[in-house]
């Protein structure tokens, strides 16, 4: 039988309240553990493909932009729930969401692994896709609820290092399965492989994660308008970006209602909340929490580099460079290491160091980039592992130190009854910044690798990524200003 959870601190309503009724769940390090494994697999099936594209189009007799909707699938359904599926998790229980994600999830995978044709492999990716969705905010709501403090910041710690190493090992671990398992039907294992994992992680979820009805103070309602609003206008967001990669541009004529449809849902949330109901996102509850609106941003364009920025490195080292797939991932592996230097420690001392360590390691970041793109380009596939990784492994130690840090300060004053819905909105962001860094990553080096040359498409897409860093780290100066900002 599963032990009660103790109760969170009561009077958190308001950004910046504590109560004094809090009591620490003595499993709670066991419950964030199980936590962060399912965490960092939803996250780690973003990348974990890309290396794995020219195995699935042979096997499956298809199409490379067929193809690419494996992957541009996965992130469209994954970033168009996460909002949803963390006020589902506010309102009716972390856990239960954990088991209908989890279990979706496994279910998916295995179907993704089995499906016969192109068609039905992308159907299971949008599914798996909705599944990651209501599994992963419910990270943040658990952290939110059972941790306070200094402790809040090394849990947050530990997430934001699985959220690094997850994208950074993902096409490592691709293609290691794809070179033990052939490249004929290697592809077939990524998503095979997640069955027992997933299928022993529902069996702790369930011994472990406590069975709370609803997070303390959550309205059960549910807004119904709220969701389709802001499913519209994620939707309108990330599928113009994700369909670039095909040559889809026909289809940015969607971002023109973003603002319409955004603007919409600010109003509905308003309106809810002054009838009394029970809001998707209270947006002016959130808006008046000391440094969430600066966090999103920074995450968001942090994520728009970083996500670029691998992926472009990835695709260079395989078709320019002749690099097989296991060799392009471990040349990978240095931004990987760094973070995992890096994240648990910047999550021990943010709490007393505040937005300047995200500054820091943004700056740390940024001038790794510009040194990637003044002398990366150019270098033959013999030497590439002795200049990229160690620039990589720096680029990482600042990485880590930017992820872990800024989830903690954007979600550290939110009241945990919103602690799934706010960290579905973090988490949305860092969504809609890997697709828009795809997108201008992969397309700045496609064109101008067409007119000058690869390295010159290279170096293209670094400076796109370098401008990404740059603006994330303008904005982490300027939340400095804010009392939460300067410690």
């Amino acid at each position: 039988m599963v032990e009660q959870q103790a109760q969170p601190a009561t009077g958190e309503d308001a950004p910046g309240q504590r109560g004094t009724a809090y009591e620490p769940d003595p499993r709670r390090w066991r419950i964030l553990a199980v936590s962060l494994v399912v965490g960092f697999m939803s996250l780690l099936d973003v990348t974990i493909v890309n290396v794995a594209i020219p195995s699935m189009q042979s096997g499956l007799d298809t199409s490379a932009a067929a193809v690419q909707w494996v992957v541009s699938g996965y992130a469209l359904s994954f970033g168009l729930v996460l909002v949803i599926g963390g006020r589902l998790g506010d309102a009716f229980g972390r856990r239960r969401l954990m088991l209908i994600g989890l279990s979706g999830f496994v279910a998916s995978s295995a179907l993704v692994g089995l499906a016969p044709g192109i068609e039905l492999v992308v159907a299971a990716r949008l599914l798996q896709g909705i599944s990651a969705g209501l599994l992963t905010p419910q990270n943040s709501g658990l952290i939110q609820t059972l941790f306070r403090g200094a402790e809040r910041g090394r849990a947050f710690g530990l997430f934001g290092f699985v959220v690094s190493i997850s994208s950074a090992l993902g096409p490592v671990l691709g293609g290691l399965i794809i070179t033990l398992a052939g490249s004929e039907d290697g592809w077939r294992w990524i998503f095979w492989v997640n069955v027992p994992v997933g299928l022993v992680a529902l069996v702790l979820v369930a011994r472990i994660v406590p069975s709370e009805v609803s997070a303390e103070g959550s309205d059960p309602r549910l807004d119904l308008v709220g969701a389709l609003l802001v499913g519209l206008t994620v939707l309108c967001v990330i599928y113009p970006l994700v369909s670039l990669e095909g040559g889809g541009y026909r289809w940015l004529v969607l971002l023109a209602a973003v603002p319409a449809l955004g603007w919409a849902f600010v109003r509905w949330e308003r309106r809810v909340v002054a009838r009394g109901g029970a809001p998707l996102l209270d947006v002016g509850l959130l808006r008046r929490t000391p440094g969430f609106a600066d966090g999103i941003a920074v995450g968001s364009l942090y994520f728009t580099g970083f996500t670029g920025l691998v992926l472009v490195l990835a695709i260079h080292l395989q078709t320019e460079l002749g690099l097989g797939p296991l060799a392009a991932g471990a040349v990978l592996t240095g931004f990987a290491g760094g973070s995992a230097i890096s994240s648990p420690l910047a999550g021990r001392v943010v709490t007393r160091v505040g937005r300047p360590l995200t500054v820091a390691a943004l700056v740390v970041v940024l001038l790794s980039v510009v040194a990637l793109a003044v002398v990366l380009p150019g270098q033959d596939g013999a030497g590439i592992g002795w200049v990229l990784t160690p620039l990589l492994f720096v680029a990482g130690l600042g990485g880590g130190a930017v992820i872990s840090p800024n989830i903690t300060l954007t979600l550290d004053e939110v009241p945990p009854r919103m602690g799934g819905a706010a960290g579905g909105a973090l988490q949305t962001g860092q969504r809609i910044g890997s697709a828009l860094g795809t997108a201008a990553g992969v397309t700045a080096y496609t064109v101008v690798a067409t007119s000058y040359g690869a390295a010159a498409g290279l170096r293209a897409a670094l400076v796109v990524a370098a401008l990404m860093v740059a603006a994330s780290l303008a904005v982490a100066v300027r939340s400095l200003r804010s009392p939460r900002g300067s410690a």
